[in-house]
């Protein structure tokens, strides 16, 4: 056992320094970054990002939805092959680039990914998700996938640490997915305490995959605007959203009333209501390492892409970078204190 004692931060730990700049509008600031992958040479450009792999998130209607921002959707693995096709169909080979097929670690989840990929050659993004990146099983299969689909962009995770990012990124991955237990329905810090505060994570394991030519995407842990614009501004090619994107009316959810508001229902994916959901049920051998919320139902998702991308639009005039890929550079954090997190009603977790 041992203990290390260097101080790690979450968002709520710090705030973005301004700096003086010579922007005259949050207009002139540009969102989209361009980048060239590793593995493939291949190269995407678009506002980074990414709507989570959830069921309550990741879905058809949001992906249409936010493809028109230049934003990318991690499409959920619960969809049928016969329900990608009929998707595919509907949208322009141009839109399509900016979806993820995401996928498990089993053999039914590999023969599945390779069906849904062969649809459509426009497909060029393969998101093998699980909630524990530190298995050597893990490590395999994305070798396996990198073999299979040498052509295609692999995003991988979770992990938070350097030398798993690197690990990964040498293994196959072009972009590591980093979080643990930050996001808003994940029990796994409360179940497991396991887990590492995200910021932190971000920085460290941005710096670790920059080294070796590959990308990370923050996941977790943003609850509003400026929590997107710090994982940016803390080293994040690419952050991934999941209850800033839910209840909305592209989601697709049951829309339920009580006491005359509206909700839809939010839930982990290692939650009980997901596993009873598609896995008939929590195996004994586990526990539910996620929670079942309503959010108040939001409406069009138009409105929040506005929000998040404004927010980060400002953030960047506030700190004097014309691009968002001069964020990092531009970027100072100064630590609030615990009387200040108090005084601004900020909960220390």
């Amino acid at each position: 056992m041992r203990v290390e004692t260097d101080i790690k931060l979450g968002f709520k730990d710090v705030l973005i320094k301004p700096k003086r700049s010579t922007l005259k509008s949050r207009s002139q600031v540009v969102l989209d970054r361009k980048f060239t992958f590793k593995h493939t040479g291949s190269q995407w450009e678009g506002v980074p990002v990414i709507a989570a792999n959830m069921d309550t998130v990741g879905t058809f209607g949001l992906a249409k939805a936010l493809a028109e921002h230049r934003m990318m959707t991690a499409v959920h693995k619960h969809y049928t092959i016969e329900q990608w096709s009929q998707f595919l169909a509907s949208m322009s080979a141009d839109k399509i680039k900016y979806l993820m097929v995401s996928c498990g670690t089993s053999d039914a989840d590999f023969e599945k990914t390779k069906q849904i990929l062969a649809l459509n050659s426009n497909l060029q993004f393969i998101c093998v998700d699980v909630a524990n990146g530190y298995s050597e099983h893990f490590v395999g299969y994305v070798r396996k996938m990198r073999e299979t689909f040498s052509d295609k962009v692999i995003v991988a995770g979770n992990v938070v640490t350097g030398e798993m990012v690197e690990e990964l990124i040498l293994s196959g991955a072009d972009i590591v997915k980093v979080g643990i237990g930050p996001g808003s329905v994940c029990t796994t810090r409360v179940k497991t305490g396991v887990g590492y505060p995200q910021l932190s994570a971000i920085i460290e394991c941005a710096d670790a995959a920059h080294g070796l030519g590959g990308q990370i995407v923050g996941d977790g842990g943003c609850t509003q605007a400026g929590d997107v614009a710090k994982a940016f501004g803390g080293g994040a090619d690419f952050v991934m959203l999941g209850g800033m994107l839910a209840a909305h009316e592209e989601n697709g959810g049951e829309v339920v009333e009580e006491n005359g508001n509206k909700f839809m229902k939010f839930y982990g994916m290692s939650s009980q209501t997901a596993m009873d959901k598609h896995t008939g049920g929590v195996a004994e051998y586990r526990a539910s390492e996620g929670k079942t919320v309503l959010l108040p139902y939001k409406g069009s998702v138009q409105l929040t892409v506005q929000d998040i991308l404004g927010g980060v639009r400002s953030a960047c005039t506030y700190v004097g970078a014309s691009e968002l890929k001069e964020l990092t550079k531009r970027t100072t954090f100064i630590r609030v204190q615990e009387q200040e997190n108090q005084v601004f009603g900020i909960t220390k977790v």
